[in-house]
């Protein structure tokens, strides 16, 4: 049988490795001589064009991995995927062999132990036996080389890992809820009660909005956040983490608005603004640059038509210009701008206010990108996974409501069709988050595609919808993939069919454990494809659902004309980042954010596009002739990118504040695209107290 269920799937691994343990024994070995580095992930300090590191461990010798030519040291390390005690290690040299070496352990990738090492190395096979190390992470480094002419590195054919997976898998209990020691406008101080585990916890994590921003020791109860902006609110919490690699669950949240800096003066009104491009739905502008004691943090763009002043633009402080889209054409719009620094501190409005009527025509050029925003639905929830039905009305879901809901966008009517059942939110990122129909089937068999946390994971399902009645039928759930680990922040959650309907593909975050994304057995950090029933495709890499690997938290997905599939990723502080997702491809996280780290390491996948995450944030994508839309949370901004070959291209940026938060984008039926903002509420885990409009968009 060529498909497996996921629960076969793994059942079938398990009883496999007590087979085997069982015939080493009979053979008169014993069970800690099992072959754990077979396909695991490994990471090299360079390879050569002919052989990557991934080589090394395939279980084929007529394959080998080389380092890069003339150098020392080089080495290369096995991800075992949790802690295991290494028996022996088995090296079977190419040629070009290491007569000085050592072996390492290590539980983080970072810090090594030697359990062996030799200066006379002879090269061939070299079974090491009798070790006796603890480590996920093992490691040959390589000091001096057989040969030591310039054009050559070190080469292996197979390099075996032996030993015993370890026992303890049980995550330490969650920290309490920090309470607040002090704070200055740029940090903030915490402390916590400890957390316990049954071994002993090793290190806390300390975030704030999911974004790690300090790290202590397991000793330690306090811990500073810096970076911070003045009179800003954070939500902090804390993890645990044990020697295993085992994180908890979060502690509650405390909630710190930072004081303001000293700076009380506003920056200078911006002067001289003009236009410099005037369309029936936009309106290009540009000003002289204000002036500040401390620094302008950035622009604002108003219209103050009946003396109501409502936003629908803004800049970055280095851009005295924005662009207004999504007007209306043959309207006067009133426009001021003012400047902001970095404490809050607005300036006056700009004077005169400029007048400025847009043209009769609403056509949409090519010049233009993106033109007419309509909105045709509001929602007081978060919007999350959203599809349009073949009648060209829209069901989104409600994240923290966990219900689904039917959008008429012609009339802006809308239905709650049922709540979907064992939904469980996390007082962050997690709920009912991920929504699909098949492109190819859905008008047969109505089936709905649902991503959501529940109390104990997060899982993928599928549910009818009954047209006729316009409800789901929740007695028809079937569970297609579950154990994807949960936490606060960093869920995942967009799915994806394949334009031909064979296959679903699903984003899933590392729920803050980064050791996550680099395990293939785990399926956190991953893009996950399955069949429509949840069966594993034969030709999976990793022969589980794991499609891609290296990811910190995906929250886009979406298929190009050429039917590659492209993928939107949150970083952590530095750069989010798109990528062009290959089968069994390494994207790098947690050593590798965006083009931030070791990303020149052999075997990790470059991103096509960064954006800093100050700009970014960006959560849904999606590809409309030939160009990839990106929008963006933080960066209060859609991405407008051509692709071009295998590159991104001519990347543009429109609505910046135009409508705050853009979450969700999705492919219109008449060509535009429908958009979903994410305003208010979406940190937290209440339901219906968001303000959240849907748009449709025209774009050329």
């Amino acid at each position: 049988m060529k498909r497996r269920r996921l629960g076969t799937a793994l059942s079938a691994v398990v009883t496999a490795m007590c087979a085997t343990a069982a015939t080493a024994q009979a053979a008169g070995g014993t069970a800690a001589d099992q072959l754990l580095s077979l396909n695991r992930p490994v990471t090299a300090s360079s390879s050569g064009g002919c052989c990557a590191a991934k080589n090394a461990v395939d279980g084929d010798s007529s394959t080998r991995w080389a380092s890069g030519s003339g150098a020392d040291p080089q080495w290369i390390y096995v991800d075992l995927g949790s802690v295991a005690h290494i028996s022996r290690v088995r090296l079977q040299w190419d040629t070009s062999c290491a007569t000085a070496y050592e072996i390492d352990t290590s539980n983080d990738h970072a810090t090594w132990t030697r359990i062996y090492s030799t200066t006379s190395g002879k090269g061939g096979v070299e079974d090491l036996t009798s070790l006796d190390g603890n480590g996920r992470y093992v490691r040959m480094y390589g000091t001096k080389r057989c040969r030591s002419d310039s054009s050559h590195g070190y080469s292996l054919q197979e390099y075996g890992v032996y030993g015993t997976v370890g026992g303890d898998t049980t995550a330490p209990t969650p920290p309490g809820t920090p309470a607040l020691v002090g704070d200055t406008p740029n940090s903030a101080t915490v402390r916590w009660t400890a957390s316990t585990d049954d071994v002993g916890v090793t290190g806390y994590d300390i975030y704030h909005d999911g974004q790690l921003c300090a790290s202590v020791d397991g000793s330690t109860l306090t811990g500073t956040c810096g970076g911070l902006n003045p009179n800003s609110t954070y939500g902090f919490y804390v993890n645990a983490r044990d020697a295993a690699g085992n994180v908890s669950q979060p502690s509650g949240t405390l909630s710190v608005t930072t004081p303001p800096s000293d700076d009380h003066t506003p920056p200078t009104a911006p002067t001289d603004v003009h236009t410099t491009t005037v369309t029936g739905t936009g309106i290009g502008l540009a000003w002289t640059a204000s002036t500040d004691d401390v620094g302008v943090a950035g622009y604002r763009v108003y219209d103050v038509t009946d003396g109501t002043r409502t936003r629908i633009g803004a800049s970055d402080a280095d851009t005295p210009r924005a662009t207004l889209d999504g007007l209306t054409p043959n309207t006067t719009y009133h426009l001021q701008v003012t400047a902001y620094d970095g404490n809050g501190n607005e300036s006056d409005g700009s004077t005169p206010v400029l007048d400025v009527t847009t043209s009769g025509s609403s056509q949409c050029t090519p010049a233009q990108g993106v033109c007419a925003v309509t909105q045709v639905g509001a929602d007081d929830d978060v919007v999350w996974g959203l599809v349009t039905l073949p009648d060209g009305t829209i069901l989104f879901n409600e994240r923290d409501a966990h219900a689904i809901v039917h959008l008429n966008p012609k009339t802006g009517a809308k239905k709650t069709i049922g709540t979907v059942p064992n939904v469980q939110s996390t007082d962050g990122e997690g709920g009912l988050t991920g929504l699909e129909i098949n492109p190819v089937s859905f008008s047969s068999d109505h089936w709905l595609y649902i991503m959501h946390t529940s109390p104990s994971d997060n899982r993928i399902v599928r549910i009818k919808y009954d047209p006729s009645a316009d409800a789901l039928q929740t007695g028809t759930e079937q569970v297609l993939v579950s154990g994807i680990q949960r936490n606060k922040f960093h869920d995942g959650g967009r799915l994806r069919f394949s334009p031909d309907g064979k296959y679903l593909f699903a984003g899933t975050g590392d729920a803050q454990n980064g050791d996550n994304a680099q395990n293939t057995s785990s399926l956190n950090g991953k893009v996950l494809r399955i069949d429509p029933d949840g069966s594993i495709p034969a030709d999976n890499p990793f022969h589980n659902a794991v499609w891609s690997y290296g990811h910190r938290n995906v929250q886009g997905l979406a298929f190009d004309a050429q039917g590659r599939l492209w993928e939107q990723e949150f970083g952590n502080s530095v750069m989010d980042e798109t990528n062009l997702i290959t089968k069994g491809g390494n994207y790098g996280w947690p050593s590798c954010e965006g083009t931030s780290g070791t990303c020149g390491t052999s075997g990790f996948i470059a991103p096509k596009h960064t954006y800093p995450v100050a700009d970014g944030s960006c959560s849904g994508i999606t590809i409309i002739r030939g160009f990839l839309y990106v929008a963006c949370e933080r960066g209060t901004r859609l991405y407008r990118e051509e692709i071009s070959g295998s590159s991104l291209t001519n990347v543009k940026e429109y609505l910046n504040g135009a409508h705050g938060r853009l979450r969700t984008v999705e492919p219109a039926p008449d060509g535009g695209m429908w958009l979903a903002t994410s305003n208010g509420g979406d940190k937290d885990s209440t339901a219906h107290n968001s303000d959240n409009q849907i748009f449709h968009v025209s774009v050329s």
